[in-house]
């Protein structure tokens, strides 16, 4: 209080006691040990109307994703109209709708089983992202604006097009990548509903950087790449630099096909792959994904230490050129599928049959929902929001 007293500005003594109050709130957010019971506290002790809570959970619960549990049906029959798709990797009949709710860092509502291990499909490029950016932080990748084929000489980034793709090119999708990897061929990959395999084989290419593609096959291009940088498998480097930290249990395993293997310095090792819709990706519970959450609540520190970048998760979660509401290998509140009832600072790691992870920052939030109908996402947060009021 002498210090307040001796600061004679009236806006400097504002400036001074906002500062100590974000110090504060920092040192108040709750981080769970590794093998601990995770801290429950009632919404209400945030001022979170916990009947409306209540009632987000009973949303969840109600209308779970409507694909068969057993996912191999699941994946086959939503990925029918790509010639040549076949399951590859490993995959895991599923379980219920599942999710936790963080506020602070504390839990305030669960549901479901938060400890089975389910796959988690494209939420996985989330994680994959973030091993790109520990690479960035490592000084591995010097500039995310460097072309590829510069780190990676095997012929995967030969001819002109695929010359002139950047790693940012593959983290925002927007590389058109033109290729085959593991037996996979880019074009194929979630084809224009129109036309035919001649029309989808010689379609014209775009210039890198320019086109947004949703495509598995070009994301495994970017794992194969760091998995050439980093000369460790990826799931390796993810658990020495973020999951272990974090305290994530021993149960998460990230896979890839089984025509992914490849020799890396005279061993026999897996290319991972980004998403699961042909199998394989993340298999992770709802607890870990909601530790992963955590720390990209925290922009990126645990605790006292700094895992990922503040530099790079400003990169990861700004708007591209190439699609507004997308970052590097997160979904943001922007663009085309903006959702007016949540801040637009939100972000997201989405994955197929209604997997998410929501960071609020704005309000100190973290959502993990597994299995929830996709199109009902928005129905679940104006409840969360709601519960706000």
């Amino acid at each position: 209080m002498r210090l307040i007293k001796q600061i004679k500005s009236p806006l400097l003594t504002l400036v001074f006691v906002l500062l100590i109050g974000l110090f504060l709130n920092a040192q108040q957010t709750y981080f769970p040990e590794r093998g601990e019971e995770w801290v429950e506290k009632s919404a209400d002790q945030f001022g979170i109307n916990e009947g409306v809570l209540n009632d987000a959970v009973n949303f969840a619960l109600e209308n779970e994703y409507s694909g068969a549990r057993d996912l191999r049906i699941a994946i086959l029959k939503s990925f029918a109209h790509e010639p040549y798709h076949e399951i590859a990797g490993p995959t895991k009949e599923r379980g219920g709708p599942a999710g936790i709710i963080l506020k602070d860092g504390y839990i305030i509502a669960k549901w479901g089983n938060p400890e089975r291990v389910d796959m988690t499909f494209s939420v996985t490029k989330s994680y994959l992202s973030t091993v790109a950016g520990v690479a960035y932080d490592q000084k591995l990748i010097g500039d995310v604006n460097e072309a590829v084929v510069n780190y990676v000489w095997d012929g995967t980034f030969d001819g002109e097009h695929n010359n002139e793709i950047t790693w940012e090119h593959l983290l925002n999708q927007s590389s058109d990548w033109s290729g085959q990897l593991f037996g996979m061929h880019d074009w194929a990959d979630r084809p224009p509903k129109e036309g035919g395999i001649d029309d989808w084989r010689n379609r014209e290419l775009h210039q890198p950087g320019t086109h947004f593609k949703y495509n598995d096959v070009r994301v495994n291009v970017l794992a194969y790449a760091l998995l050439q940088v980093w000369r460790k498998p990826l799931p390796s480097i993810l658990k020495e630099y973020i999951m272990d930290p974090i305290g994530a249990s021993s149960t998460w395993r990230w896979l890839g096909y089984e025509s992914s293997w490849v020799t890396l310095d005279g061993h026999k090792v897996q290319s991972v792959s980004g998403g699961g819709h042909s199998g394989g990706g993340m298999f992770i519970s709802t607890f870990d994904q909601a530790r992963f959450g955590l720390l990209f609540l925290n922009n990126g520190q645990w605790k006292e230490r700094q895992l990922v970048s503040e530099e790079w998760i400003e990169m990861a979660t700004r708007p591209s050129s190439a699609n507004p509401g997308y970052g590097y290998l997160w979904w943001l509140n922007q663009g085309d599928r903006q959702n007016e009832d949540i801040p637009d600072s939100v972000f997201f790691a989405t994955g197929f049959g209604g997997n998410y992870i929501v960071v609020d920052r704005q309000n100190n939030l973290v959502i993990v929902t597994r299995w929830l109908e996709p199109s009902k996402l928005g129905e679940l947060l104006k409840l969360v929001y709601k519960s706000l009021e």
